[in-house]
């Protein structure tokens, strides 16, 4: 061969050499940032292709899908009473993308999981169109369409969570106000006008947040049940009725400030069944400064506070302050000061009582299912801590009875079940200048059963202040989605 042609034969290898170069670092090193590059509109044309799966809630679907009459595009979301669902599901949506579930379980809801790669590749060899897993969830729709219709009917804002004590299933998730899905999951003019009248800034009441889980609260006397827990658990009492020493007045260590009850009742030396039947805060900020800082938080932690919770979507960290001083822990051992929850943390603390001191790890995915309905992961309950012993449990499982039975949980008595409950009203605003939180925990048992376990939070700003309680706003509601499981059962 001359040396031109050698010259030009090596110049031709290079650039195949450079092409098979650039071909390899286009496919294989930079292959997961093209593929999620927003520019990238291929993938996501292929993303909307095909219908998405469903999510299934009672062996029904509460999504489906439709086709879209202009675009790109070809599928969108559709949800079946979305508000109401909104909390379980999130959204997905061809111009603002998914959260929550729709976002967390995307790969099989798109067909797109690993775990599908064979069955898509059999169904691309034999012609059939590529399809869409299902998530089963672990909801119980007549317990949320309670949990919504009770909060929707109270007005103002709130949240429900309700959880199986024996399992962790998360049998309800509902948060008011909320909002509907379908309106944003196209593309078009209304689905941007809807987008931005459900943006914080042009709509106060924020309905795409999720309060059951992601906003926490003071949880005022609910937490009294940690506090008692504390108290048996660490011996500083051992039974529920046998006086504690309680003086009233009582003045907060370290200070000149007398903490206060509610109202003129029996909170002098009462013993912690009396206590949490009248709610009385020198008791319960006491038995939490006797004990201290470090076992308080010690009992909270057991119970989930301070770790973010996934259920797999993610629940905020609830608060229990480490180095606070006596009269600091005795404001956080009634539930105010720095103490916060969310409604899901506040049910797992009734969970724990209920299911004779072990808490379980809630979840809302039962199992994940190919297109053809085969099960491709199912989630088994997991033990996640034992926040208290059982003969403890159940003994603070009697004083919950008493305050459904006999104290300010009244309005959550169900004929012919037992109830246990606690109710709260917590302060809100500098100097308790707002309307405070109202809040009930409870469960429910049925025989030696306890099917569910519950947490409801209200927050009306427009209420009369002297009308807002626990036992007032938040019980009927909590009944009513007990009531709702129980029946669900039979």
């Amino acid at each position: 061969m001359n040396k031109p042609l050698r010259r030009i034969a090596i110049f031709c290898g290079l650039l195949v050499l450079a092409l098979l170069v650039r071909d390899n670092w286009l496919q294989y090193v930079k292959a997961d940032s093209l593929k999620d590059d927003p520019d990238n509109r291929r993938v996501l044309i292929a993303r909307y292709a095909t219908p998405r799966g469903d999510i299934i809630v009672d062996g029904k679907a509460i999504t489906g899908h439709a086709e879209t009459t202009s675009g790109d595009f070809k599928f969108k979301r559709t949800y079946k009473d979305g508000a109401m669902w909104a909390p379980v599901t999130g959204f997905v949506s061809q111009a603002y993308g998914a959260n929550q579930l729709e976002s967390i379980e995307d790969g099989i809801l798109t067909g797109n999981d690993d775990r599908l790669f064979f069955r898509n590749t059999l169904d691309m060899l034999t012609g059939k169109p590529k399809e869409g897993g299902n998530v089963v969830t672990t909801l119980n729709a007549a317990a949320q369409k309670a949990a919504y219709d009770g909060l929707k009917k109270q007005g103002g804002k709130g949240a429900v969570a309700a959880i199986e004590p024996s399992t962790g299933k998360i049998l309800a998730l509902s948060s008011y106000p909320s909002y509907d899905p379908s309106t944003i999951a196209g593309g078009s003019d209304a689905d941007a006008e809807a987008w931005k009248k459900l943006d914080k800034k042009n709509n106060p009441a924020d309905p795409m947040l999720n309060r059951a889980l992601r906003e926490v609260y003071p949880p005022g006397s609910t937490f009294k049940v940690v506090t008692a827990a504390a108290a048996l658990e660490n011996g500083l009492y051992k039974t529920a009725d046998e006086k504690t020493d309680s003086p009233l007045p009582w003045t907060m260590p370290g200070t000149t400030t007398q903490l206060k009850n509610e109202g003129t009742i029996p909170c002098k030396n009462a013993t912690m069944r009396v206590a949490l039947q009248y709610s009385c805060n020198t008791v319960y900020g006491k038995i939490g400064s006797d004990l201290g800082n470090d076992k308080m938080l010690d009992e909270a932690k057991k119970f989930g506070f301070t770790e973010e919770q996934f259920t797999p979507v993610r629940s905020s960290a609830p608060v229990f302050s480490a180095d606070m001083n006596p009269s600091q822990t005795a404001l956080s051992s009634i539930g105010q000061y720095n103490t916060a929850a969310t409604p899901l943390q506040m049910a797992m603390v009734a969970s724990a009582v209920a299911n004779n001191g072990t808490l379980m790890k809630p979840y809302m995915v039962d199992s994940l299912q190919a297109p053809n309905l085969d099960t491709l992961e199912k989630t088994e309950p997991e033990k996640m801590s034992e926040p208290l012993s059982a003969e403890n449990a159940q003994i603070l499982q009697s004083m919950m009875e008493t305050v459904v039975k006999d104290g300010t949980g009244k309005n959550a008595q169900i004929d012919g079940v037992t109830v246990g409950g606690k109710t709260g009203t917590a302060q809100q605003g500098e100097n308790n200048s707002k309307n405070p939180y109202a809040w009930f925990i409870s469960y429910a048992k049925v025989g030696d059963s306890a099917p569910v376990a519950v947490a409801v939070v209200i927050q009306d700003d427009d209420a009369v202040r002297e009308n807002i309680s626990g036992g007032g706003l938040a019980a009927p509601i909590a009944k009513s989605v007990m009531e709702a499981v129980i029946d669900s059962k039979k």
